[in-house]
């Protein structure tokens, strides 16, 4: 049985997508700076970029790639450096910025991640034995902050030639990540600590499940290993056991109660970033869930003009870019499952 064309749906899915992009604002403009798209927030923004970035790379399709430079001199506006009072929002931008680098070679983006990683590194304190702070508050330690910070710093480190400080950085998150209790027993990840450093119990976002595997692989593709593909497998393979309905599609926890605009960004990340895990580690079930929830979305969440909704199982709800450049992912690592 031959296989849907994906590349075409994820062009589909990538022109809806751009229907919200603002490539400058108008003179009068009060609300939003330029070069972001409508209906996201900052670091959802990022997001949008890094999925229009990997559909470039993915699919080969060049109609998009404008936005690159255009998001890289216009975002600036509203928050100078990429940076703003999250450390972990900063983290999204500098992870985009790399995929820029990858796509163009310009080096003055792998220079704007360089910069936004130094930033980061002033949230990392002794704390709980270590790892960066969420925001500048300094209140709270949580995953996704640290499992960005792990991924830039393993990517930056297989960027920058003859590069020590990214890779103990790298290694020494790890470490620290690994040891502080927030991968739960049943493998998956919660979502930060307690005041008292101790794992809070917090929801198990898919994101927080995603981001990790995308620097687990890095490090195994560092270092050769294989404990690291191993401790990605146990998460992906819960993800895929307990974020899933019965047919096997990709389920955010708060979709019952309904998600929030944080929130409807959060599957994208986990698919993107399995994507990038299934190379190393090879398993058919990966592929399997990617197609099966590529599939899903097209035929389930999708309204006449190509936009998706929260629900990949479907029906779907409403439109915005979150929920676009989110489901766009499952399309783009369908898209590049059939290239390779």
């Amino acid at each position: 049985m031959a296989h849907p064309d994906y590349r075409a749906r994820a062009a589909a899915g990538i022109r809806a997508l751009q229907r919200w992009y603002v490539p400058r604002a108008g003179l009068l403009s009060l609300v939003r700076p330029s070069g972001l798209w409508k209906t996201t927030g900052w670091w959802q923004a990022a997001n949008a970029l890094t999925a229009v970035i990997r559909y470039t790379r993915h699919t080969g399709d060049p109609a998009h790639t404008g936005i690159i430079a255009a998001t890289f001199t216009a975002a600036r506006q509203q928050h100078a450096g990429f940076v703003n009072w999250f450390f972990d929002d900063s983290a999204w931008w500098a992870l985009a910025w790399v995929a820029a680098y990858d796509l163009t070679g310009e080096d003055r983006y792998l220079a704007a991640a360089r910069t936004v990683f130094a930033h980061n590194l002033d949230g990392w304190d002794g704390t709980c034995g270590g790892g960066v702070w969420w925001n500048k508050e300094r209140t709270y330690k949580n995953a996704i902050t640290n499992e960005l910070f792990l991924s830039l710093a393993a990517q930056l480190h297989q960027r920058v030639p003859d590069d020590r400080d990214y890779l103990a950085w790298a290694m020494r998150s790890w470490e620290w990540l690994h040891g502080s209790g927030m991968i739960g027993p049943d493998g998956l990840v919660n979502d930060g600590l307690t005041a008292d450093c101790a794992n809070n119990g917090g929801t198990t976002w898919t994101y927080n499940q995603g981001v990790i595997l995308g620097g687990l692989a890095a490090l195994h593709e560092i270092t050769g290993d294989p404990a690291y593909l191993r401790q990605g497998e146990v998460i992906a393979d819960a993800t895929l056991s307990r974020l899933t309905d019965q047919s096997g599609i990709l389920t955010e926890p708060c979709e019952d109660a309904g998600c929030n605009s944080d929130q409807t960004q959060f599957k994208g990340i986990f698919v993107r970033n399995l994507h990038d895990f299934y190379p190393h580690s090879g398993k058919p079930a990966y592929r399997a869930f990617l197609l099966a929830n590529a599939d899903s979305v097209w035929d389930s969440d999708r309204n006449a003009a190509d936009q998706f909704g929260l629900r990949w199982a479907g029906p779907f709800d409403r439109a915005d870019a979150s929920r676009q450049s989110s489901a766009l992912e499952v399309l783009t690592a369908a898209a590049g499952l059939m290239a390779s």
